[in-house]
């Protein structure tokens, strides 16, 4: 009863936020693979499924741009490709094109725990087996929000999925199917999904409280063009502060990128949105001080 209660409770948080988030402005986060910390080594591929589930929860809540890291490395090798000159230019990937990230995510699975009882496997079917065991699944990952500009942990906080099964069970064993609806029907399955919509809850709400940002392309007969667009949820008359970026402010002892001393130049309206970049124009101040790079705020 409890789980149900939990259920429909995360369902309206998700579904208020949503609404709420998907008119607004989408701030870009990174994901990257997560590591199997739990000593759980059936599950082979653990921590790059959880990463590959938490980032399509992620694109599909609506609330974000959502950029994989788990495979930079191919991405990179198609652009180092592409420079050997055995492909037409008009078509390559073009190297130093990757989308920066406003804000990484990583983490770990620390726990993973399957109790089972019962009377066994009964009737099993190339893998699949139908028993009527019990079965109580515990996850426990810890979720951790970086700014990708100075490196520092914005958030961290460990993360539960719980789910419990009885009567007629219905497992797996050997490699699971981690999209399929067998599995997503599974206590693991149940536990697994349980704990990626709290740690798309848990970041929606951190991230709430970070300034959304996007920075000047270029400026050209009197128009100020940045690079967000109706992909971030920008639209037409809206306002925004614009900032020119100062000398970069490096701990001497760290080396720690502590940001830059910022000077506000005024406000910016947005008169044309494209799907990634917008137009617009300067309020109270020349467009002659703006440059390439200047930093655009939302707070």
């Amino acid at each position: 009863m409890k789980g149900k209660i939990f259920a429909i409770t995360l369902l309206f948080c998700l579904v208020a936020t949503n609404f709420v988030m998907a008119r607004g402005l989408k701030k870009t986060v990174a994901v990257f693979e997560f590591e199997n910390d739990s000593g759980f080594t059936t599950w082979a591929k653990m921590g790059e499924d959880f990463s590959d589930q938490l980032t399509d929860s992620l694109l599909q809540s609506g609330r974000f741009i959502v950029l994989s890291r788990r495979d930079l490395d191919v991405v990179m090798a198609e652009q180092d490709l592409a420079n050997s000159n055995r492909f037409a230019k008009a078509k390559a990937a073009q190297t130093g094109k990757i989308v920066p990230a406003q804000i990484l995510v990583k983490g770990k699975i620390t726990d993973f725990e399957e109790n089972t009882s019962g009377s066994g496997q009964g009737l099993s079917i190339k893998g699949i087996s139908i028993g009527t065991k019990s079965s109580a699944v515990n996850i426990g990952v810890i979720v951790q929000l970086i700014d990708s500009t100075t490196g520092e942990v914005l958030a961290s906080k460990r993360i539960d999925g719980e789910a419990r099964s009885g009567g007629l069970s219905l497992g797996y064993s050997g490699s699971w199917d981690f999209g399929s609806s067998n599995f997503k029907k599974t206590p693991v399955g149940k536990a697994v999904q349980m704990a990626i919509d709290r740690a798309v809850v848990y970041i929606a709400k951190q991230l709430s409280s970070v300034p959304w940002s996007a920075k000047v392309i270029m400026v050209k007969d009197g128009t100020i063009f940045i690079n967000a667009g109706a992909n971030a949820g920008v639209n037409s008359g809206d306002t925004f502060s614009l900032y020119s970026e100062g000398e970069a402010l490096i701990d001497p002892d760290t080396g720690m990128n502590l940001g830059s001393d910022r000077k506000q130049l005024g406000m910016i309206v947005i008169s044309s949105v494209q799907e990634k970049f917008s137009k617009a124009t300067p309020s109270g101040f020349s467009v002659d001080q703006v440059s390439k790079g200047d930093v655009v705020l939302k707070n």
